[in-house]
């Protein structure tokens, strides 16, 4: 069995956090989807399991409508849905991850 490990470090991960932050704030929380894509590539981008690569592929623009779903599924349900949302953008998050073809 080869190496598994994340690489990042701490600064990084705060300047990753600062940068989504303000993409949330700035765009009055239209642009959650994109910056849950950058974190996701930056955590990608630093892990390796036995040996391999990981990479996300996933975009805002594809995590956008799903977004919107979500968001009027919970209103609808007067907050419900909201204890399926981290299960659905885990589901999302994982089906957009894969092993780098090298």
């Amino acid at each position: 069995m080869k190496e598994s490990n994340f690489t990042g470090g701490l600064l990084g991960l705060i300047g990753i956090n600062i940068v989504c932050v303000l993409l949330v704030i700035i765009t009055l929380g239209i642009g959650f989807p994109w910056a849950v894509c950058i974190r996701e590539r930056w955590y990608t981008k630093h892990t390796v399991i036995d040996g391999k690569q990981l990479v996300f592929d996933g975009t805002g623009g594809q995590l956008f409508g799903k977004y919107i779903v979500w968001l009027l599924l919970t209103i609808i349900t007067l907050g419900i849905y909201s204890f399926w949302l981290e299960i659905k953008m885990k589901k999302w998050v994982v089906s957009h991850t894969h092993i780098a073809n090298l």
